[in-house]
């Protein structure tokens, strides 16, 4: 009885011990995190990270620089090929990594690292040196490249497996596979032989697919120039060859790595174009099939190379965000302009909406809104509104500057109004719409018609197209104001339903005088009001020109006029060369609700498009900095910078 009574209570505590592991495996996990290195140099083999919402699309933490020193963990001082593993109790981390310096030659490394964290910040390390562990064996040794784990259930422990070859003539790397011991600091035994294709096989990873109850080794064959995959039942049975590339291109490939998706409903396969400086993306289903989804945009020092992405939960997220968060400008990928700022009081977030740039004569098509709940880290939550769609029936192209507006209703629900300028193909001018929606990402339906076109522009307004839409709540009067113009400032009222303007208050508001590189009104016009002044900013010079900055003069209504600033209209956000800053203008502001604490938001230049055969103002991104007043009221001007604000709580 007393032996039942035994066996019966170590069932019960291993299988409580079983449900809790269980329970840690299954917490929801609602972002990725990629770990990388970056380049060949040095500087540039250390472990980086990178976090993801959709597994595709990725932004660097710590400003793109190191989480780890390589000098402090590895023989060579540099690292390579970081492996990320959640390991089977759910809150335990393995990462292994190539012990190599590619300065010293491709066949200069002897050796791998060996990683464990609980917190994915701080972590234990153990350099493994195969000349040194195995002299008799693998004294020769001259490369061990791209190491991995995967937990195996036969054995129950941690597998490495990596490629091996040694300076013998007729040896070629081959995969091969150790244990590890219970405290993930070294192997044990000598290493044994698990896969080669007949010739060099490196960049080993496995996968288990549920669907077919088989692991997947994809691996990089040298000779066949491209990535394959062999299936086994278990980890060190024989593996079976499948034919066929899994990459979708035709330039050179390495680093293969392959993940289940959020939702666990596809497959991520990931690999690195390295002669081509990015990473592609594509999706599966079943392992059998490929489709191409993306290439990485690699901009500033976010250049991946050779890495594995690893789903976290929230609590993970937000302790890498608090540890390792930019903090930094540009705030939204890719290339963006003209950003409108808004919080929703309905969803208690933030919001942007922009400019979709990068094409030549600014001929984006969609817009695309930004979520953000710190001001810092923002989601793309797709596209909101397509001219060239169903959705828009007066226009063709050319989506710009857009403006939106939360309006509570008097049943407590919210609107939101999204004012755009486009291409109208039967008057061949850019002119302003308007679309509609219950919520800040839509979707939007457009009210059918262009509601400001040349015919709104104040009779003294010459020249200038209707595009640069503002809107305005005056909370003094509880009315709504409609402001546009390039070469020109108009203003005038919304009617009640918001989908059009008081023709008859139409106003033009152009502030006079100043040269055209000092403070005379270009476009972008946006107004807000604090403490009793309404604020007119507005930009100056060209989109494409480094000088392309923001002035602003102060009115004592929302339709001026409007009046200089201590004898003039300072400039508040200019062009920082010293900092390889430029043409920072076009923005919105937005006040943090209840609080006087203001941020500007903006666009600039990217360096890397600054000449003008390089269409500087097509290639613009988004960018956020703080906004303060002096004791007067007066906007202190404004020191654009790369590391922007730190984020709210």
């Amino acid at each position: 009885m007393k032996k039942l009574l035994l066996t019966s209570l170590i069932a019960f505590v291993a299988s409580g011990f079983s449900t809790a592991i269980q329970a840690q495996n299954d917490e929801p996990k609602v972002a990725f995190l990629f770990t990388y290195f970056t380049g060949n140099a040095p500087h540039e083999e250390q472990i980086c990270y990178a976090l993801s919402d959709d597994g595709y699309n990725y932004t660097p933490l710590n400003h793109g620089n190191p989480v780890i020193k390589s000098d402090t963990i590895a023989y060579t001082g540099c690292v390579r090929d970081p492996h990320i593993l959640r390991g089977e109790d759910g809150k335990t981390f393995y990462m292994v990594i190539t012990d190599m310096k590619s300065s010293l030659g491709w066949s200069s490394n002897r050796g791998m690292v060996l990683m464990k964290s609980t917190d994915l910040i701080n972590w234990t390390h153990s350099a493994i040196n195969f000349p040194t562990k195995y002299p008799k064996t693998w004294g020769n040794v001259i490369r061990v490249w791209a190491p991995e784990t995967i937990y195996d259930h036969v054995a129950k422990r941690y597998m490495v497996f990596y490629s091996l070859r040694t300076s013998d003539e007729d040896s070629f790397d081959r995969i091969y596979y150790s244990y590890v011991n219970d405290d993930f600091t070294d192997l044990i035994g000598e290493p044994k032989w698990l896969f080669d294709a007949g010739n060099a096989t490196i960049d080993g990873d496995i996968v288990y697919n549920e669907a077919d109850q088989l692991y997947h080794l994809f691996y990089k064959q040298e000779s066949g120039r491209g990535i394959y995959q062999a299936v086994a039942p278990k980890l060190t049975d024989r593996w079976t060859m499948l034919d066929g590339h899994v990459e979708q291109t035709n330039k050179a490939v390495e680093g293969v790595g392959v993940c289940k998706s959020l939702d666990g409903k596809t497959w991520i396969v990931m690999y690195d174009c390295y002669g081509d400086g990015h990473y592609q993306f594509c999706t599966s289903e079943d392992l059998k099939t490929f489709k191409w989804v993306q290439d990485t945009h690699t901009t500033g020092k976010f250049t991946p190379r050779h890495g594995t992405i690893m789903p976290i939960t929230q609590a993970e997220k937000d302790r890498l965000l608090l540890h390792y968060g930019n903090h930094t400008n540009p705030i939204l990928p890719d290339f963006h302009a003209d950003p409108e700022v808004l919080y929703s009081n309905q969803t208690g977030k933030y919001y942007i909406y922009s400019t979709t740039d990068g094409y030549r004569g600014w001929g984006g098509w969609k817009f695309n809104v930004f979520s953000s709940e710190d001001l810092v880290n923002w989601k793309d939550e797709g596209t909101m509104l397509d001219v060239r769609s169903d959705q828009v029936s007066w226009a063709n192209g050319n989506a710009w500057a857009p403006a939106a507006i939360e309006v509570k209703q008097k049943d407590g629900s919210y609107k939101y109004y999204f004012y755009f300028s486009a291409h109208n193909p039967k008057t061949n001018r850019k002119e302003i719409g308007v679309a509609v929606s219950d919520s800040p990402t839509g979707p939007f339906v457009d009210s059918g018609k262009a509601i400001v076109t040349d015919e709104e522009r104040p009779a003294a307004a010459r020249g200038g197209q209707a595009i640069d839409v503002d809107v305005f709540y005056d909370a003094k009067s509880k009315k709504y104001y409609l402001y546009w113009g390039n070469g020109f400032m108009a203003g005038a009222e919304l009617n009640a339903d918001m989908l059009s303007i008081k023709k008859e208050t139409t106003t033009l508001l152009t502030p006079q005088g100043g040269s055209l590189q000092t403070w005379a009104y270009r476009e972008a016009p946006y107004v807000f009001f604090r403490k009793g002044t309404y604020y007119f900013l507005w930009s100056v010079d060209d989109t494409g020109s480094p000088n392309y900055h923001v002035c602003y003069g102060t009115a004592k209504s929302p339709l001026g006029p409007i009046q200089q600033v201590n004898g003039e209209y300072p400039t508040i956000l200019q062009q920082d060369p010293s900092q390889f800053i430029y043409g920072t203008a076009h923005n919105s502001v937005l006040q943090v609700p209840g609080k006087d604490q203001w941020y500007i938001v903006y666009h600039r230049i990217n360096k890397n498009f600054l000449g003008r055969n390089q269409s500087p103002g097509t290639h613009r991104e988004v960018c956020i900095d703080a906004l303060t007043f002096d004791k007067k009221g007066n906007i202190i001007p404004v020191r654009p910078t790369h590391e922007g604000p730190q984020p709210l709580k």
